[in-house]
């Protein structure tokens, strides 16, 4: 045997699943469901905070989901979730004077019609990049622009896990919460460290490809084990209490209102760069497993932003029509990839079929809410970190030039607004002139204008 074919023999086979490939049922619905407890935790949390059936935006998002892999035909590996971009707009509807004597579902119909109206947002700009051509798209939203707007939105993140690693359940005695608080820490700490060994050491076949699953997994049983030592009920069965195992979710319709027209769809222009800033993750990471794979075949992702948006826009439509919030790609499921290397989108439809299954089956909606908070929050720990080490990912694949004034002064204003906005002001709103700016949405767009000013006059 020669040398070169010892060393094709002996070279390593890649694991991981490239967008238009599927894996065996069992390893089909085993990732589906790690992607599934990725995205829970926010699209429930988005729910919860804007007073949004829970069940609806769990369906929604499913059906929003498989809404876009159609629209965007099966190429694109993302999974849409509700976003946190449109948070502060929602609830100022949902907790308007003049909406006041509306019940629930009335608020909910009139707060649609501003989803809806935003999914026809991202549609134009689709369009309009598709007709500007790719090349000009790059000048409006370089690496400078994603990759920090991406980093921005991990790091924004930051809290929120870490709160969830200190969460202890309701109900605790007051001469218990220091201990409990312990413990809650102590779930944390063993999921996320289980968890980043998994996907460190496990580097061959299906394991490899299911660290979030097995360090949730590894979570829960230490929250068993540790809530059973100490008395505290970290796992609950019984959140959503009903007579009936199966409820279909509660749907609702838009109602046409100018006051969510004006607060909600403008925001759909600040998502823009947050989605693009996905596609150019998703884009590096599919291309470096296809050339490990040795693959003939293009992945070329980042010429599929248009149509990207389109179908961000048609997810808003399809939710918001259905009763649920305006959502995006989720960071946290492209994280899961990126670890993971399985970025198959027949995972993702199997995922947003589960998801619809879930909503409607009471049990299994309190399955997923046992799950406890500090073990969710092991797991955010670090999807979080990974959204935005994928921020540093896109600068240093486009070759940005870091001594460069103008990119550093982009990337530093991107920066300190999107993070001081979020750390400094309540809801991470920036009173500013007489209004509230969303901390994100000011950092994109700002840094946005700030590089086709400066970029004037270049050649």
């Amino acid at each position: 045997m020669s040398k070169q074919e010892v060393n094709v023999a002996t070279k390593p086979a890649v694991t991981g699943y490239l967008p238009d490939e599927k894996p065996e049922f069992i390893k089909l619905i085993l990732f589906a469901l790690q992607q599934i407890v990725v995205m829970f935790p926010a699209t429930v949390l988005v729910a919860l905070i804007t007073g949004f059936h829970v069940s609806t935006t769990i369906f929604a998002s499913g059906l929003a989901t498989l809404g876009f892999i159609l629209i965007t035909k099966r190429e694109i590996p993302l999974y849409y979730g509700s976003s946190f971009s449109y948070i502060t707009a929602i609830a100022s509807i949902m907790t308007a004077e003049q909406f006041a004597s509306l019940g629930l579902n009335e608020k909910i119909s009139i707060a649609q019609f501003g989803i809806v109206m935003s999914g026809f947002v991202s549609i134009a700009a689709g369009f309009l990049i598709k007709k500007a051509g790719q090349s000009k798209m790059d000048k409006i939203l370089p690496a400078t622009v994603t990759g920090a707007i991406s980093m921005v939105i991990g790091l924004s993140l930051a809290a929120n896990a870490l709160g969830n690693a200190a969460s202890i359940p309701a109900g605790v005695p007051e001469a218990s919460i220091a201990s409990a608080t312990n413990s809650a820490w102590l779930i944390a700490l063993i999921t996320l460290i289980s968890t980043i060994l998994y996907s460190v050491y496990f580097k061959k076949g299906t394991l490899s490809q299911l660290p979030i699953l097995f360090g949730l997994i590894t979570g829960y049983v230490a929250a068993l084990i540790v809530g059973g030592a100490t008395g505290v009920s970290f796992v609950n069965f019984s959140t959503v209490e009903s007579t009936s195992v199966f409820n279909l979710p509660i749907f609702t319709f838009p109602k046409p209102s100018l006051a969510a027209l004006f607060a909600i769809m403008p925001i759909a222009i600040a998502t823009v760069p947050e989605s693009t800033a996905h596609i150019y993750q998703l884009d590096i990471y599919v291309q470096d497993l296809a050339k490990k794979k040795g693959t003939k075949k293009e992945y070329d992702l980042s010429s599929k932003l248009w149509i990207n948006l389109i179908g961000d826009g048609c997810g808003d439509i399809i939710s918001g029509f259905i009763g649920g919030p305006a959502g995006t790609n989720y960071g946290e499921n492209i994280s899961a990839m990126a670890i993971t290397k399985n970025f198959s989108v027949p995972v993702l439809a199997a995922a947003a079929i589960i998801t619809m299954v879930i909503s409607c089956f009471t049990p299994l909606i309190n399955v997923i809410y046992s799950i406890p908070n500090s073990v969710i929050g092991g797991l955010s720990i670090y999807l979080f970190g990974v959204i935005a080490a994928q921020g540093i990912a896109i600068i240093i694949e486009k070759n940005v030039d870091m001594f460069s004034s103008k990119n550093l002064a982009v990337m530093a204003v991107i920066f300190i607004v999107g993070l001081g906005g979020t750390y400094g002001f309540p809801g991470g709103m920036i009173p500013m002139f007489g209004i509230q700016l969303p901390a994100i949405a000011t950092a994109a767009v700002g840094g946005i204008g700030l590089n086709l000013i400066l970029s004037i006059g270049e050649k």
